[in-house]
């Protein structure tokens, strides 16, 4: 069996980027979208108001109150997340926002901390289902834990290969189980403790005095905050729909919306339903479970549905975790990808691989997920804090920016204070909770996720410096040889030149100082050598780009002008001159083919390439700038082709 039949088996054939149905296949309706964004938002209730009834200890009567505030905090943010995708229907969530609002280095803040975010997003969601689904194992299995997490984290990252809409197809049956289960469990366990209402709502409000009077009114409010702060993981998903609007079912804002609400709703429900259950049921904490699995197994003492309902529980919370990871790899990759196009990160995470997928992006998230994993090998409440300080930077700048733009607003919108308040609301929410998980928390994990950002945040910083002085090199090129003035009184060779004459096959990357560098190089080494000159382009289609067939077709018209370009050059310089193209996501591969046919059509044709060369060169350039060139060479070689690769230094 041959490598490229693994390949095909694992994450499927490829996609064709031009057929005009392909986008509706590949874009999600909200239903589905509330499965692959939306689970990340649910999921959540499975260690979110854990944490926060945790943090309550002996002040568990506190529980009522904090049901209320988290459903609120759940649907202001949600709200406030709607008119961000009513003002950015394209998607990129947090990091296009503040990009927009704030300026381009608060767009790398958010974006940072949004990458941070997703690759927790994985990392925690896989801890998170880990527990749930050791809950209900012996004790001495629990040691194989860590390798079923990192197992199920690469099973992951093969099945985002495959493309967005198959990984959400499978995974939907495991979503609505967890949604039918859960509503059983909360409603049902609302409903059988009805009767002991009154008593716990008398015995809450005995608390609230003997609170007031031993801690007063501060000392509670303190108690609170931190408690909800803590329980912060329960909002964390919210991001993700307005990130990943992109791969939604046109119209997108009307999908998104829906999609918002769904999740909004699901996300208010669960969580506050858990958090009042915990309070009736008289939940605590027991060692190697989690409290929604404490909780199952106190309920089906009165609700005669047995050990197999606990089972199915914890078996559809620890798998909607795993689809709750999804978020990771479907916006995580994005949003690399939005801070690529903008030079703030490589290139070639904009790219698409042959599955109309961000390959680099979701094999970078996945690996960057599984090293989160093993260095905190698993502890879920570690992850947590790690991962809503990042989850809360975004958010409130995202707040901040809408503020922003209602503010610039207010002239040409009477109601701009009417639009302004909901994100007004929702900023001091998130710097609330932002504020107090970083204080409390920073000795126990808060350092390092701020430190990781930070080193992102600088990263972007180098590779954006790396790349404007490569672009100024390069203009200066541009500038001196695309005013180059042609040569009068010349001819091109005649249309009826043999097919055996010698041929110059330039490899170009659209009409540009570095393609016209090599032109003029080719003939100062070989001079009245080559009669004949073919340009080839590949019109590289990547993220930026793959927004529908329209835009593919104008990267298509596009690449061809700029192709006819050169062939004028040429002729103006006597040169009889072709050209080829084609648009892909493979640019090796549709090189090789177009070669193979200029090589059967003109035998007698030499190829050439042409790279950057940097004075210092190293491994932080190789990453920057790919080695096509060179591995062009290295195919066209195996077949026994000619190739040169012309270097063009940058200074």
């Amino acid at each position: 069996m041959k490598l490229s039949d693994i390949k095909h088996f694992l994450i499927g054939r490829a996609k064709n980027p031009f057929d005009p149905g392909i986008f509706r296949h590949i874009s999600l309706v909200a239903l589905l979208a509330w499965v692959g964004l939306g689970a990340d938002g649910l999921s959540s209730s499975c260690y979110g108001p854990e944490e926060a009834f945790r943090t309550l200890g002996q002040h568990t009567y506190m529980a009522i109150l904090l049901a209320i505030v988290m459903s609120l905090t759940v649907l202001v943010i949600a709200y406030a997340y709607s008119r961000v995708i009513e003002h950015f229907p394209l998607g990129g969530g947090g990091y296009v926002v503040s990009s927009k609002l704030l300026g381009a280095p608060a767009g790398v803040v958010s974006g940072s901390a949004l990458l941070v975010d997703y690759v927790l997003t994985i990392t925690v969601s896989i801890a998170a289902a880990g527990d749930a689904l050791f809950s209900f194992l012996p004790a001495e299995w629990h040691s194989f834990k860590l390798s079923v997490e990192i197992f199920l984290i690469v099973f992951l990252i093969i099945l985002n290969l495959r493309g967005v809409k198959e990984s959400v197809l499978a995974l939907t049956p495991i979503f609505l189980v967890f949604v039918l289960t859960h509503l059983i469990l909360i409603i049902g366990g609302i409903v059988i403790q009805a009767p002991s209402v009154p008593a716990t709502l008398d015995s809450a409000r005995q608390g609230f005095a003997g609170g007031y009077a031993t801690l007063g009114l501060g000392g509670m409010i303190l108690i609170f905050l931190h408690a909800y702060s803590l329980g912060g993981g329960t909002y964390t998903g919210i991001e993700a729909v307005s990130n990943g609007l992109s791969i939604m079912r046109e119209p997108y804002v009307s999908t998104g919306r829906r999609t918002m609400l769904y999740m909004a709703i699901s996300l208010a429900f669960t969580a506050s339903g858990l958090l009042l259950c915990y309070l009736l049921w008289g939940v605590t904490s027991v060692e190697g479970k989690t409290m929604n699995a404490v909780f199952a197994e106190k309920f089906i003492t009165a609700v005669p549905l047995g050990q197999v309902f606990v089972i199915l529980v914890l078996v559809s919370e620890g798998l909607l975790l795993v689809v709750a990871a999804q978020a990771g790899f479907v916006d995580g990759p994005r949003v690399l990808s939005n801070m690529a196009l903008d030079q703030w990160m490589p290139r070639r995470f904009a790219s698409l691989s042959e599955r109309l997928t961000i390959h680099n992006g979701i094999v970078l998230m996945g690996g960057a997920a599984l090293a989160a994993l093993l260095y905190t090998k698993g502890d879920i409440r570690q992850l947590v804090i790690m991962y809503s300080i990042n989850v809360f930077i975004t958010f409130s700048m995202t707040e901040i920016s809408m503020c922003r733009l209602w503010v610039m607003e207010r002239k040409t919108r009477p109601d701009w204070w009417k639009k302004i308040s909901i994100h007004i609301i929702g900023g001091m929410m998130c710097l609330t909770i932002l504020t107090v998980t970083v204080y409390e928390k920073f000795l126990e994990g808060g350092w390092l996720t701020l430190v990781i950002t930070s080193g992102v945040i600088i990263l972007a910083f180098v590779v954006k410096r790396h790349y404007m002085a490569t672009k100024n090199s390069l203009k200066r090129l541009d500038d001196i040889l695309t005013n180059v003035p042609r040569l009068e009184n010349l001819q091109p060779i005649s249309e009826s030149m043999p097919t055996d004459a010698p041929t110059a096959v330039l490899m170009v990357s659209g009409y540009n100082g570095f393609g016209i560098h090599m032109f003029f190089s080719m003939e100062k080494l070989f001079p009245k050598i080559f009669k004949r000159v073919v340009f080839v382009c590949v019109g590289e289609l990547d993220m930026g780009r793959f927004k529908g067939i329209h835009e593919v077709e104008n990267l298509r018209i596009n690449t061809e002008t700029e192709m006819k370009k050169y062939v004028q050059m040429a002729n103006d310089f006597g040169f009889h001159a072709e050209y080829r193209f084609d648009v892909s996501v493979d640019t090796i591969e549709t090189l090789m083919t177009l070669s193979n046919q200029i090589q059967n059509e003109y035998p007698r044709s030499v190829f050439f390439a042409s790279k950057l060369v940097f004075k210092n060169e190293n491994i932080f350039t190789q990453i920057l700038h790919n080695e096509t060139a060179f591995r062009i060479q290295r195919r066209l070689a195996l077949e026994n082709k000619q190739t040169i690769v012309m270097p063009i230094r940058v200074y």
